[in-house]
């Protein structure tokens, strides 16, 4: 028990080193936190706090934000993004606090490990139904994320209720039920440590086993872990995969690969998409200490939470500065060719298709290109080209209501390089700043 007080008095450090140095601003609309008690059943006496942004659907879609060991939903809030992209896409984020010793989520007991069993489970599950009662939540889009702990319930509630959650996002976890002890010990080092290995057809039959003879459609997952995470080790990584593949009936081996940043690896199992029913995202070198800026986004898009581009509109983008469109210089079709301003002349090579997808993209059939940050870098001055659709979150772009045009993965915006006006001023990259060179019409 020394042991792990000492783990998770260092985890309650880190979280709070991490949330002083990757500063999250408090989102800017009137909303605010809100505490809800008598929410439900709750044998475990968690406490529920929910975010309800001003601008939302008649029916929200739901996203429950799980902490880690030694946090609170009210950390959670303040030292992630998904409240401010809450306020931006309009889904309703519930956040609930452990309150048993360390505040670290029951995901140990076998009252956890099945559905109804009792524990925290049963509780998160009444904040659920709480929110789709009393703030007309939309019962068919609830997701889940975590981090740590809150990884770890993630991938507990999926098992215990796939009917329930449609998706979810385990940053740093470890497989459903790996976590499994004898009381009145809480703590596994063996699954911490990455020492417990089993088959596909073990882990998945463990899935299973939390909700016996349940055959509707399961979850979609997105797992997030680092090769030098110290705390819950990165062969937990390989296990949920063949977890949640065999729960899926899928194999193990990707069916698309990428790589989104330097040092990351995402491969998709069973599908090439944003929609693939599993994805993985190995980061080298990374440890305990995610989310990190701009993975919130990539979570929702997994989740389809961000599709706030309306499918399929076609037309010019013009800079605002210039009164030029954007071009794609010669005509080309040429992977990699940089995007620039000219003159608008509504031909094709000056004609976007805006999709479901959040793609930008040019020209048709064969030749069908996206707007892509080259090799999928982030850094300010990368050039923005044309590419082969490929699903990358380097292809996935949002218009804001300030007239910017952000990329999913990076958060930057699309910029007229040194604030051009002339023909063939090309396009990069920037930090968002609001500037005229960075002010776009979609026509």
């Amino acid at each position: 028990m020394k042991l792990r007080r000492a783990i998770l008095s260092c985890l309650a450090a880190l979280f709070v080193l991490v949330g002083a140095l990757v500063h999250v601003a408090t989102p800017a609309a009137a909303a605010s936190l809100a505490e809800v008690t008598n929410f439900g059943a709750n044998p475990s006496g968690l406490r529920m706090h929910v975010y309800v942004p001003d601008q939302r659907p008649a029916k929200p879609a739901i996203l429950m934000a799980v902490h880690h060991c030694g946090g609170s939903g009210q950390s959670f809030f303040n030292n992630t993004e998904f409240a401010r992209l809450a306020d931006r896409y309009g889904f309703i984020v519930i956040y609930p606090t452990a309150t048993r010793s360390g505040n670290c989520f029951d995901v140990y007991s076998q009252q956890a490990l099945r559905r109804d069993g009792g524990s925290d489970p049963v509780g998160i599950k009444s904040m659920v139904d709480w929110v789709v009662a009393n703030r007309s939540g939309d019962r068919d889009r609830v997701f889940v994320t975590g981090a740590s702990s809150g990884a770890m319930m993630t991938n507990v509630l999926l098992a215990d209720y796939p009917d329930v959650f449609k998706a979810g996002a385990a940053f740093s976890g470890v497989p459903a039920t790996c976590f499994a002890t004898t009381p009145p010990n809480t703590w596994n080092g063996a699954c911490a440590g990455g020492n417990v290995i089993k088959t596909s057809q073990q882990w998945g039959d463990l899935a299973r086993a939390a909700y016996p003879g349940y055959t509707g459609p399961r979850p979609r997952i997105q797992l997030w872990h680092g090769t030098a995470d110290d705390v819950l080790r990165y062969p937990n990584y390989g296990e949920a995969i063949k977890q949640w593949t065999n729960v899926h009936g899928l194999t193990q081996t990707p069916t698309y690969t990428d790589s989104p940043q330097v040092n990351w690896t995402r491969t998709r199992y069973g599908g090439t998409g944003s929609t693939a029913p599993v994805e993985g995202v190995s980061l080298q070198g990374v440890g305990h200490d995610l989310p990190r800026p701009g993975m919130a986004a990539m979570a929702l898009a997994f989740f389809g939470l961000t599709s706030d581009v309306p499918p399929s509109p076609t037309g010019a983008v013009r800079a605002v500065s210039a009164g030029r469109c954007l071009d794609v210089n010669g005509a080309s079709t040429t992977p990699g060719t940089q995007l620039q301003i000219w003159d608008c002349n509504g031909r094709p090579n000056q004609t976007w298709t805006r999709t479901a997808s959040n793609e930008l993209t040019v020209y048709t059939g064969g030749d069908r290109r996206c707007m892509t940050a080259q090799n999928n870098q982030t850094a300010n001055g990368t050039p923005v080209v044309i590419s082969a659709c490929s699903g990358a979150t380097g292809q996935q772009w949002r218009g804001n209501s300030n007239g910017t045009i952000t990329g999913v993965q990076s958060g930057s915006c699309l910029d007229v390089s040194g604030a051009g006006t002339a023909n063939g001023a090309k396009i990069q990259l920037w930090t968002c700043h609001g500037g005229a060179n960075q002010q776009w019409a979609l026509s």
